[in-house]
């Protein structure tokens, strides 16, 4: 796979590591010379040029790509670079790196991001995630349907707790996706038995997700 992010900063090359590593072959564009460190990351493809531009883009063989990561500093120019890669190359997927929460309403398909990742709000999901128990922590949010990667720590009162999953009646729309137990991931096997203080892993659109919380903890959300 070729994918190409925009924007060499620390980000930009720790995206293009993981990258690399996993076999895909990167292309890194920034407009500024000193983020050209390419003995940091010698195993990609460099262009100084800036991503905000068409010809620069062109120039990069935007086309070929199958992935483009805007990954700068800046929401505008991940939007713009978004929205050419999708509009005039075609890329089958975009992903834009959200730096400031109050832009996130932006990320979506009409300026061309397929997937939008919001550094505050993952950190944010995970300070929730470590210290709740019992409500439904939104971790993931998948853009094209509608649907967001959940988490829920089962409590101790949760009257499916010893009950087997094929047991628990699941709101429409809703998915288990794995349960996280002791250090270990489990599949959501329609036999086995959640216990208390188990972490849920869901697929769930939002309109399920209030639903959820009264299902499985209802004593702590006997009053909503």
């Amino acid at each position: 796979m070729r994918v190409a992010i925009a924007g060499a900063g620390a980000v930009g090359r720790s995206i293009a590591k993981e990258l690399l590593e996993n076999g895909h072959q990167v292309l890194l564009i920034d407009k500024d010379p000193h983020a050209i460190k390419a003995e940091r990351v010698p195993s990609a493809e460099w262009l100084l040029a800036d991503a905000c531009e068409f010809s620069s883009l062109n120039e990069a063989a935007l086309q070929s790509c199958d992935v483009v990561i805007a990954s700068t500093g800046d929401d505008k120019a991940n939007l713009v670079i978004s929205l050419l890669a999708k509009t005039e190359f075609a890329v089958p997927r975009t992903v834009g790196r959200v730096n400031h929460p109050a832009n996130e309403w932006l990320f979506t398909e009409a300026w061309g991001v397929d997937v939008s990742v919001s550094t505050p709000r993952i950190m944010s999901a995970l300070v929730e995630e470590a210290v709740t128990v019992g409500d439904v922590v939104r971790l993931w949010t998948f853009r094209q349907n509608d649907a967001n990667m959940v988490e829920l720590t089962l409590p101790d009162d949760s009257p499916y707790a010893g009950a087997q999953v094929r047991d628990v009646p699941w709101p429409g729309d809703t998915s288990l996706v794995a349960v996280l137990r002791q250090g270990h991931v489990h599949p959501p096997d329609p036999d086995a038995t959640l216990e208390a203080h188990d972490e849920l892993l869901l697929v769930a659109t939002a309109a399920v997700e209030a639903e959820l919380e009264r299902l499985l903890s209802p004593h702590t959300h006997s009053g909503s």
